[in-house]
């Protein structure tokens, strides 16, 4: 059994309500509290209780030789508000099964509460149907989920934030701006020449949200997608000559899109061009699609674990989500507002 207290400090200057892990010990706060990691991304899960200042929960996660998954908790949980971080990223059912299965053994452990913590959301571009005869499958994993026995969400960024209300539990939206804003974006990305853009209409808001902050401009790229993970670029709106362009989307998956975008960019005349995305998903030939590109770097987050090849390249540039999340689980934890994070 864990008796945690958490008391943390502002820091100078820090953006949008950031605040620094100081003693577990100092504020009279005797709720119990227990964050738990499955295998999709357990280095974050470290940093993320590094700032709590907490060790990780006690937990095997294993699978038999027929494939099953198979989770024991190790330690007393009767009564103690728990946290599951897990990605559910590739291989996505495996992650998703972990989840349910972890949920599923605290759940029967009698634990207090239990908060799923998902840094990216899988299957969250099934939000609707597309053609006729098709599943709306993240309203499906969202209904797993809540049956599974989770009290509460915490994910990062979702592709649509729509997705928030396929759950009929709280759910706590959280954004990486200003983890990206501080730790990279702004200390190099000035506003006299930056130019931030969305490479697509759906991402405008986004854009304009990381333009207002910088100081810099916006432009958009206007595209026609002729079938999934294929894009075509038609053509540009604003002007990016002899400027420094940054694309922003949310996440990067084959980089079909992220390259395309950068090309027509450099050949609007633009002095450089790199890209910025939440989630790195990185799938197929992405890696090697970027490296050949005329992208400067790619800045993107922990959310999903970097694979052997990607950390080899020498163009990603990883910017840690933790104190954000561990700053949201800490809230949550004391009944505090976690939207001021974000003022």
């Amino acid at each position: 059994m864990l008796v945690a207290t958490v008391v943390y400090t502002p820091l100078d200057g820090a953006h949008c309500g950031w605040y620094a892990p100081r003693s577990l010990s100092r504020c009279g706060m005797f709720k119990r509290v227990s964050i738990f990691s499955g295998n999709a991304n357990p280095q974050l899960s470290s940093e993320i209780c590094q700032h709590l200042e907490l060790p990780v929960g006690k937990a095997k996660v294993s699978r038999f030789s027929d494939g099953e998954t198979f989770c024991e908790i190790q330690e007393n949980v009767r009564g103690v508000d728990t946290y599951v971080v897990q990605s559910t990223s590739a291989p996505v059912n495996d992650h998703v099964m972990e989840l349910l299965i972890m949920v599923d053994a605290l759940r029967r452990a009698s634990a207090g509460s239990i908060t799923a913590v998902i840094p990216y959301y899988g299957y969250a571009r099934q939000d609707r149907k597309v053609a006729p005869r098709t599943p709306i499958t993240s309203k499906l994993v969202a209904d797993l989920i809540v049956a599974a026995g989770v009290n509460r969400i915490v994910a990062l960024d979702l592709h649509a934030a729509q997705i928030q209300g396929f759950f009929n539990i709280p759910f706590d939206h959280l954004f990486a701006m200003p983890a990206l804003l501080d730790q990279h974006l702004k200390a190099n990305y000035s506003a006299n020449d930056v130019v931030v853009v969305s490479p697509d209409a759906g991402g405008v808001e986004r854009a304009r949200a990381y333009s207002k902050r910088l100081h810099g401009a916006l432009a958009i790229i206007d595209k026609r997608r002729e079938k999934a993970n294929v894009s075509e670029v038609m053509h540009i709106i604003g002007d990016v000559e002899g400027r420094r362009c940054l694309i922003l989307d949310d996440m990067i998956d084959t980089a079909g899109t992220l390259v395309n975008a950068a090309q027509a960019l450099m050949k609007a005349g633009a002095k450089e061009v790199a890209a910025c995305a939440t989630h790195a998903v990185l799938s197929g030939p992405a890696v090697k699609r970027i490296i050949d590109s005329p992208l400067s770097e790619v800045i993107i987050t922990n959310s999903i674990a970097q694979s052997e090849e990607a950390k080899a390249s020498g163009k990603f540039k990883v910017v840690s989500i933790a104190r954000l999340m561990a700053e949201a689980i800490r809230r949550i934890h004391n009944s505090d507002s976690v939207s001021s994070l974000f003022v």
